[in-house]
């Protein structure tokens, strides 16, 4: 069995309410193996025999049906996570003010240059990443990735915390 991370994009935030205790249920009715989460910003860890791709589409069909909303689901394996973390380009910042922005697939190779509303952020392009240091913090941002650019942020302390999770549920 592989263990995964599954990141969803856009729950309890904007009136989208997505309890962790549903998500952990979706899971197990989807016969992940030890289903948990992780803060309630949509982090799933489980095990499964599964493909990433095939958990991710099970997840993001079952949380259609139940959110009446499309969710993306970005999926990485432990290892992935905590290549991830370790790859950070911008390790000597606080982990609160970077940020890995997880894509489904490669990041475009035009996304830095189209990227609008940079003030003083800085970008780097990871394998299916974007890691973000926001030396301003997160919430002041005005940037926007390109249209047809769909991610999901999580800050590197949580992409750490996230990888050391994992970890058990190998």
């Amino acid at each position: 069995m592989t263990a995964f991370i599954a990141l969803l994009r856009a729950v309890n935030v904007g009136g989208r309410k997505l309890a962790m205790a549903d998500l952990k249920a979706i899971a197990d009715e989807l016969g992940f193996s030890n289903p948990s989460t992780f803060i309630a910003s949509g982090n799933l860890l489980f095990a499964s025999d599964l493909s990433e791709t095939r958990v991710a589409r099970l997840l993001e069909e079952r949380l259609a049906t139940h959110m009446s909303a499309d969710v993306p689901v970005f999926v990485r394996t432990a290892s992935e996570m905590e290549q991830i973390a370790r790859l950070n380009p911008f390790s000597g910042e606080p982990g609160s003010k970077v940020a890995a922005i997880f894509l489904e697939s490669n990041p475009p190779a035009h996304v830095v240059e189209e990227t609008r509303g940079i003030a003083d952020e800085r970008l780097a392009l990871g394998r299916r990443e974007i890691y973000v240091l926001y030396p301003s913090g997160m919430g002041r941002s005005k940037m926007r990735l390109p249209a047809g650019v769909v991610g999901t942020a999580r800050n590197m302390n949580t992409v750490a915390k996230l990888a050391e999770l994992a970890k058990e549920v190998e």
